[in-house]
């Protein structure tokens, strides 16, 4: 693998900024890594495989674009800026020029995108804006099967949260939604000094792969109604945190007992097997209630 990482270093980050008019903004989420050390880690621990196709969000000014590309991606960048989604091919082709055949970029929201060409992307690996991490994380999963793995770079607190497990103070909706496409683990903190603007916050990577989905017949928005709900008032037993979910606390509890799951116990006991148990449990006596409906 070529090393490219030291071509958008921290001045030639400032200067191609400034070139553009590029002034960092809180509310897109703009903090670029400029570290040529910061990204050879990023990528390496991305495990990105020649040929593979990689689905990058946020390439901002391109210093992880150009070490993925020289990782052999065929890289397909998601960004929200013009400007920089102008850009980025032509610094692509003006410092590695050979890699430039490599790189498609899409100029949108990366929550409204549902479609890519072809090929479809088998890995994920982003700098990801603080403010719509999460949403971001999820809502690609859920629109690309395809997508087998990846490494996203998220505020610590972030980061600590999508990795948590039941029993943890930070487990919650983000912990428990991400398991259900499969194991996470925190591979590694990034400080703030290698972020240009500085954030105020420290930064983690994450590692993800996805795996079978929990046992059972509920689908994943089913799954996801009960982890919204138990987490919504997550210091009450399941049997109130679940009664407007299943119609009353009477009904909570009857399925949580139907699931296998103590209606005293708090969602933040609970892993995702459990939650697709009640989801199941809950679908099951609906589809009762419909059949003995039906034939009185």
């Amino acid at each position: 693998m070529r090393d490219v990482s030291s071509l958008l270093g921290p001045a030639e980050i400032r200067e191609l900024a400034g070139r553009l008019g590029i002034r960092p903004t809180k509310a897109l989420g703009q903090n670029f890594v400029h570290d040529p050390n910061t990204i050879r880690r990023i990528v390496r621990a991305a495990e990105v495989t020649p040929g593979e196709a990689v689905l990058e969000v946020g390439p901002g000014l391109g210093s992880l674009s150009l070490q993925l590309l020289a990782a052999g991606a065929e890289l397909t960048a998601v960004e929200i800026d013009p400007r920089l989604a102008t850009e980025l091919p032509a610094t692509v082709q003006a410092l590695a020029p050979e890699l430039a055949g490599n790189l498609r970029v899409l100029t949108a929201d990366a929550l409204t995108v549902t479609a890519l060409d072809d090929p479809q992307p088998t890995a994920l690996v982003a700098n990801l804006p603080y403010n719509v991490a999460v949403p971001v994380l999820l809502h690609l999963l859920a629109a690309f099967p395809t997508i087998r793995h990846g490494l996203v770079l998220v505020q610590l607190e972030v980061a600590d949260r999508l990795v948590a497990a039941p029993g943890s103070k930070v487990y919650g909706v983000p912990s428990a939604k991400l398991a259900w496409y499969g194991p996470a683990v925190r591979v590694g903190l990034v400080p703030r000094s290698v972020f240009w603007p500085v954030p105020n916050v420290e930064s983690g990577l994450v590692r993800f792969s996805r795996a079978e989905q929990p046992p059972g017949s509920a689908s994943r928005d089913q799954v996801f109604a009960v982890i919204d709900a138990a987490f919504a008032q997550r210091r009450k037993m399941l049997r109130s945190a679940l009664a407007g979910w299943a119609g009353s606390g009477a009904a909570a509890e009857a399925v949580l007992v139907r699931a296998g799951v103590d209606p005293t116990a708090r969602g933040e006991t609970l892993d995702v097997t459990a939650f697709a148990r009640i989801a199941e449990a809950k679908a099951a006596e609906a589809k009762a209630a419909d059949a003995g409906a039906a034939e009185s």
